[in-house]
């Protein structure tokens, strides 16, 4: 279909890679138990959105750019690790009641669902792993003989997205269940801390990360 084979494989591949731990379930995850339901769609939408922009930039190449480029990765990921040691700081300083008022329990306002999204987005389209990951894998499910290559990218990615969005509003589901044990301000301040502290180790694992 599109140029492209093994389908059912690539399904089952992506849905491996999105149950895998990472930044993405870890905001989406944070944002959930500490906002709420509506607060972890939110931040999904947002990683979605990047995800798109990273098929885009796999199907007209600009992918490869990071890939064959070591100053362009470089300078994407230290410009990512920065945006996640920045969102440390904010959830360490709400885990010390000095970030968020130690009243909130929910997002008040569509301007914090705001800044969730945008949160989100950041977070998934300045990782440039998520770009090389882009162009190694898809490329393995693409014809050789594609008549059009960059429809078969643009398909896979579309079918990959739909398997992420499918897996973090499963999370969300999840979370918002569990969201009763978030309702304790010590509880939610550990949260923050706890949160604080992994982004804060990925951000020196994307650091450490090579092309």
């Amino acid at each position: 279909m599109f140029g492209t084979h093994d389908l059912l494989l690539f399904v089952v591949t992506a849905l491996v890679l999105n149950a895998t731990p990472g930044v993405d379930m870890l905001y989406t995850l944070t944002r959930t138990l500490q906002h709420g339901w509506r607060a972890g769609v939110i931040a999904a939408l947002g990683i979605i959105a990047g995800c798109v922009v990273h098929t885009m930039a796999a199907a007209l190449g600009l992918a490869a750019l990071l890939a064959a480029s070591a100053w362009a990765f470089t300078a994407v990921k230290w410009i990512g690790a920065a945006y996640l040691l920045w969102l440390a700081w904010g959830m360490l300083r709400a885990a010390t009641g000095r970030g968020v008022a130690t009243t909130e329990v929910s997002v008040p306002a569509s301007e914090p669902l705001v800044r969730i999204f945008v949160q989100g987005f950041l977070t998934n389209v300045l990782n440039p792993k998520v770009a090389l990951f882009f162009l190694a894998l898809l490329p393995q499910f693409i014809a050789a003989d594609a008549a059009n290559k960059p429809l078969a990218f643009l398909f896979l990615g579309a079918v990959f997205i739909v398997n992420g969005a499918v897996f973090l509003f499963a999370l969300v589901a999840l979370a918002q269940s569990a969201r009763r044990f978030g309702a304790n301000l010590y509880v939610r301040r550990a949260l923050n801390a706890i949160g604080g502290a992994l982004f804060a180790a990925l951000a020196v694992r994307l650091v450490q990360a090579e092309r």
